[in-house]
Formats: C-alpha cells, sequence, structure tokens
C-alpha cells in the first residue's frame, strides 16, 4: 500500500531549499500579474528609453513563456532558466519595483550638470558628449 503513495509525495513540492523562499502555491498567475504589471508601469517611459526598450521586450519574452506553458510550472522554470519558479517571482518583483523607481527618478531625462571632463572615460575609450 504504501508503494502507491510514495510517489505522490514527490509531487507537492514542501520547501524551496532557499532560506526566507516559501513554496508559493499556485505561482504563475502571480508571476504573469506582475510582468503585466510592469508592462504598465514601463508605458510611462518613453519608448525611446533604452531602458523600457530592453525591459519591455524581455518581459514579453517571458509572460509568452508562461503564456505556451499552459500552467506547466516544470516548463517555465526550465525556459525561464532563472531557478525556481520562486526565484523568477522575486526577480519579477524587483524588475516591477525597478521600473517604478525609474519612471520616480526619471533616468531617461538629461542630466542636469554636464559631467565632469573624463568622467565618463573607461580602458582609455572616451565618449562621444
Amino acid at each position: 500500500m504504501f508503494r502507491c503513495t510514495r510517489p505522490l509525495l514527490n509531487v507537492v513540492k514542501k520547501t524551496t531549499g532557499l532560506t526566507g523562499l516559501r513554496v508559493h502555491p499556485n505561482p504563475l498567475p502571480d508571476l504573469a500579474a506582475a510582468y503585466e504589471n510592469t508592462l504598465a508601469v514601463l508605458n510611462n517611459i518613453p519608448a525611446t528609453s533604452v531602458y523600457r526598450q530592453g525591459a519591455e521586450a524581455l518581459t514579453l519574452r517571458k509572460l509568452d513563456v508562461i503564456k505556451a506553458a499552459n500552467g506547466d510550472v516544470a516548463a517555465v522554470e526550465k525556459q525561464l532558466n532563472e531557478g525556481q519558479i520562486e526565484e523568477s517571482l522575486l526577480i519579477a518583483t524587483d524588475e516591477l519595483s525597478l521600473a517604478s523607481k525609474m519612471v520616480e527618478w526619471k533616468a531617461w531625462e538629461p542630466l542636469e550638470e554636464k559631467p565632469e571632463p573624463g568622467q565618463w572615460e573607461y580602458f582609455g575609450q572616451t565618449s562621444s558628449s
């Protein structure tokens, strides 16, 4: 009798094995919502912003992965390649937070003060500005 039920114990994930990161009971809807919220925040940044272009492309790709997986958490974990799904959820909420801060900081606007000469020189290369 126990032989039949033992494989069932492996189906339910009990721990992430990471301190402070609990198992999420239904992560895919929350992950999709985090990506959709990030896209909504990114719409407040000008389309010419390099940050918006990169973050938007990455977020759309990740959202497509979730939609194509049809609820298969293991497939999402494999395609996103960010570790466990709970880690992906943590990354998504961090990106949402950063996008909100970028809107607040207006990082796409020109600098308020002109940079000092040589400030943007790295490894002997000079900038054109």
